[in-house]
């Protein structure tokens, strides 16, 4: 990959979706990848009841195969919960599930880019609002964010119908706040990319307001999930860091990191 798409002479870089995450995989000592709705701010509640989260590409008949092999439960849409299966990428059904010690967790943007990239020899994160300063300090004490140790912060975004990538402006507001933080913390460099969605960040007044009245934020209330809206805007309410630990996330982090 030509240096000029890595953004090779930046401690801290940022990109869109899956490929630009396997674009600077290769380059990049530690990924961060944002998906506040709904797959990272999931994987930050889970990890706050102890669950291992299992990421992996959208839910097909292999899903099934991989839970039983790791011995997990496998989430289902949003729509089929039910006594039996209560587990989803829905935050708020999570809190109310039973405890399950490890959880396959898929969806089609963050899931499905952790699944893609997790064979690389790369740390791994899982970053979203309610995380974001948790993140930076743990990137900050480990030695990311420099050219040395360079940190890819990856916005997940959606996707239009066709399948191409919509960028999401919560996902904007979630990796300009690790930056921002990172950026305060530690004395970084950002490449001009990372440095857009720091700005983007720091001039969204109520982010909030924002994320609840994106068209992402606007869709899942209007399918009667506003309270995983009101989760993913939890910011800083989590002091865990999930890193994933061959193929499932742990908490890694803690405020004292």
């Amino acid at each position: 990959m030509a240096d000029w798409s890595a953004q090779a002479r930046y401690g801290v870089r940022f990109d869109w979706g899956p490929v630009g995450a396997a674009a600077l995989a290769s380059s990049s000592s530690c990924l961060v990848i944002v998906d506040v709705l709904s797959f990272t701010t999931a994987v930050t509640v889970a990890a706050e009841a102890g669950t291992q989260v299992y990421p992996y590409a959208w839910a097909d008949q292999t899903a099934a195969s991989f839970a039983r092999q790791n011995q997990a439960q496998l989430a289902v849409g949003r729509g089929a919960v039910s006594a039996a299966t209560p587990w989803s990428l829905s935050p708020a059904a999570l809190r109310q599930a039973p405890f399950t010690p490890r959880l396959v967790l898929p969806s089609p943007n963050g899931s499905a880019i952790c699944a893609a990239v997790s064979g690389n020899q790369t740390t791994l994160i899982a970053a979203c609002l309610r995380n974001a300063d948790a993140v930076s300090r743990f990137l900050g004490k480990h030695g990311y964010g420099t050219p040395a140790q360079p940190v890819a912060v990856i916005a997940a975004g959606e996707r239009w119908p066709d399948g191409s990538l919509r960028p999401a402006l919560e996902d904007l507001l979630g990796a300009g706040a690790v930056i921002t933080a990172l950026h305060e913390h530690d004395e970084t460099v950002l490449s001009p990319e990372a440095e857009a969605a720091r700005a983007c960040f720091g001039a969204t007044t109520n982010i909030a307001a924002a994320v609840t009245d994106s068209a992402s934020g606007r869709e899942l209330t209007g399918y009667g999930f506003g309270d995983d809206v009101a989760i993913a805007v939890e910011t800083n309410s989590c002091h865990l860091v999930p890193a994933l630990t061959g193929s499932a996330f742990t908490a890694a982090g803690q405020p004292n990191l």
